[in-house]
This record gives structure tokens, C-alpha cells and sequence, in this order.
């Protein structure tokens, strides 16, 4: 059985200086990792890459040859990933050997793992091949700083533990850079009528009923509960995600929570739908 780590979050949010920092981590402690670049629109590296997806696809040449946009072309690059799950990267893999760890560096793009089935189908295909998968979500720090980016991070990060169904750890990246610590330990911990009371205060008074059902999924807010990622506890944070990795499906709690994910996801799917229903979105 091979293992492996999925990268995934938004653009920006630290995903391939964490793979570094993973590499650096793992040489330093005598265990070896192979990098998987996923990024067809990635130019440099500071670790080296043991596949990379601009072997098969080039961004620059999908955007001008099918007149797309970043992101268009981005999407149209991953479909066509999709395409060579069992031709090309099914070769790539052919290479590795049974206890392989392989972390996979994924693009920014949030539709890829929050909505459109591209890397859904990708951990699927890694699972028939044998291999024990985990996702790693990294969320730049200063996107909590303040009620509506925290609850707009949560969403992200609860659509994408549904859409992908797997052993999942949030963290929270580029904590050298938050001068507020107070107000980041409110935010890990999160009380709901205070959260509800500053979302009042931040949004027009038409939103109050909205505001409420989002505080209503708080046990949901608290399943993608955060670990914080900075130099000072880089190893240990490091760790605890290679640990994680070689656990069962049902051992494995979401974010640090160790409540079964099979119940947290049909409860989940079940308030979400009553949600949709009751503000008609």
C-alpha cells in the first residue's frame, strides 16, 4: 500500500512552501517523500519534483489553442488530467514502490475542490491503485482575522471535506505573519451567539435571518476546527500530518475531530439541503 497527501486550498495560501517545508522536514528526519506537481500553470520549485504535470499538458498552449482565460484553461488542463488517469499517470505511478508517501501539489483553482468532480475522481483513481490518501487544506491566516473571512474560509473548507470524503487536516498558514494572536484564538474557538452577534454588526440588517442559519451550522464550523502552521512548531504541525496519513478512513476525524466522517457528512448534506430550501438559494 502506497500513501499520499493531497495539497489542496485557495491561490496564495502557502501550498507550495508548505511542500517545501515537508521535504526539508522528511529529509532532516531520514524519511523519504516524493512531490507530485498538479500545477499546470507552476514556474518554480524549491524542492525537487518527482512528476509533474507539464509533462503532459501545457497551460500557456490550452489557453491560446482553445482561447481560455487562466482558469478556464487551468480547469481544461485538469479535465484533461482526468482524461490520462489510466494512460499517463497510471505510468508514473508504476514507478513507485508499495510504501511510497506522495504529496501532491495542487493548483489554487477552489472549483477543483469544491464543486467540479476533476480531483474527486483523481483520489478515486489513487485509491484503486492501493494507496491510503489524506488532504491537507491550507488556509492563509489573515483570511480569519475578521467574522465574514472566517466564515467564508469555513464554507471553502467544508465544501471541499465533502466534495473529496477523506481524512482531512486544516491548517492555518503564515502564522508569523498575524500581529492580532488574541483575536486569531477567538476565531479557533469560536463561541456562536458571539459569532452571530459580530455578524450582525459587519452586514445590513436584510441579512439577519441568514446569518443566523450560518451560526446554526456551527458543529460544522467546529469539524474544520484549524491547526495552526508557523517556523517555531513547523516539525511537530508536520508530524501530526504524516500521521494521520496512514490511518483508515473511519479512524481519522476531520480537522482533529474524531467523530466518524460517513455521520458528519450525511448530516451535513442533510442541514445543506435544508439550508438551500429554506433561503431559496
Amino acid at each position: 500500500m502506497g500513501y499520499a497527501q493531497l495539497v489542496i486550498g485557495p491561490a496564495g495560501s502557502g501550498k507550495s512552501t508548505y511542500c517545501s517545508s515537508l521535504y526539508q522536514h522528511c529529509t532532516a528526519v531520514g524519511r523519504r517523500i516524493d512531490i507530485v506537481n498538479l500545477d499546470p500553470a507552476a514556474e518554480n520549485f524549491d524542492y525537487p519534483v518527482s512528476v509533474d504535470i507539464r509533462e503532459l499538458v501545457n497551460l500557456d498552449e490550452v489557453m491560446e489553442d482553445f482561447n481560455l482565460g487562466p482558469n478556464g484553461g487551468l480547469i481544461c488542463c485538469m479535465e484533461f488530467l482526468e482524461e490520462n488517469l489510466d494512460d499517463w499517470l497510471a505510468e508514473e505511478l508504476e514507478s513507485f514502490m508499495d510504501d511510497d508517501y506522495l504529496v501532491f501539489d495542487c493548483p489554487g483553482q477552489i472549483e477543483l475542490f469544491s464543486h467540479v468532480p476533476v480531483l474527486k475522481n483523481f483520489v478515486d483513481h489513487l485509491k484503486r491503485k492501493n494507496f491510503n490518501v489524506c488532504a491537507v487544506y491550507l488556509l492563509d491566516s489573515q483570511f480569519i482575522t475578521d467574522i465574514t473571512k472566517f466564515i467564508s474560509g469555513c464554507m471553502a473548507c467544508l465544501s471541499a471535506m465533502v466534495q473529496l470524503e477523506l481524512p482531512h487536516i486544516n491548517i492555518l498558514s503564515k502564522m508569523d505573519l498575524v500581529t492580532n494572536k488574541k483575536k486569531l484564538e477567538d476565531y479557533l474557538n469560536p463561541e456562536p451567539q458571539v459569532l452571530l452577534s459580530e455578524l450582525n454588526q459587519h452586514m445590513a440588517p436584510q441579512f439577519e435571518k441568514l446569518n443566523r442559519a450560518l451560526i446554526e451550522l456551527n458543529p460544522f464550523v467546529r469539524s474544520c476546527r484549524f491547526n495552526c502552521f508557523n517556523r517555531e512548531s513547523r516539525g511537530l504541525n508536520l508530524d501530526h500530518v504524516m500521521v494521520h496519513d496512514g490511518l483508515p478512513l473511519e479512524d481519522v476525524g476531520i480537522g482533529g475531530n474524531y467523530a466518524p466522517f460517513q455521520i458528519f457528512y450525511k448530516f451535513f448534506r442533510s442541514y445543506l439541503i435544508f439550508f438551500l430550501t429554506r433561503f431559496k438559494i
